[in-house]
């Protein structure tokens, strides 16, 4: 995508009353954000994603770091991605706090790259703790559940 092609769908942009922007020519990816952060690429950059979004960084990392020190198994991410807690927006959700959970069971979805991943729990359990909220992005081997 040229320079000139890229500045004018910034004007446009800022022109309307868009947000944001985001278009897609073959294997090029352009997101444009009015008044915003650009998070081009999380995987490639994960260190300056989670600086740029210190709002949406800052709120998970002190419940991430307290939460896992309660006994119990962890279940991490195994991918980066965003957290859902149910199949879709209208359906129940996989597991709630105090429900039983045998090891396979699905626990939770993440979506990376338009794909969604079932997460299953790698071990048997009470859920003891959520960490992680619905449509929060999460990182590689950040903590999701603590099971009892």
């Amino acid at each position: 995508m040229d320079l000139r092609k890229l500045k004018k769908l910034i004007d446009l942009v800022q022109e309307s009353g868009i947000a944001e922007l985001e278009i897609t020519e073959g294997e090029e990816k352009v997101k444009i954000v009015k008044g915003g952060v650009v998070m081009a690429a999380p995987p490639a950059a994960p260190a300056p994603t989670a600086e740029a979004r210190p709002a949406g960084g800052a709120a998970p990392a002190p419940a991430s770091e307290a939460e896992p020190t309660q006994e119990g198994h962890v279940v991490k991410a195994p991918m980066v991605g965003t957290f859902y807690r149910s199949p879709s927006p209208d359906a129940k959700v996989f597991v709630e706090v105090g429900q039983a959970v045998k090891e396979g069971d699905t626990i939770c979805i993440i979506e990376a790259m338009k794909l969604m991943n079932e997460i299953e729990a790698d071990a048997s359990g009470t859920v003891k703790a959520i960490l992680v909220e619905n449509g929060q992005p999460v990182e590689y081997g950040q903590p999701l559940f603590i099971l009892a």
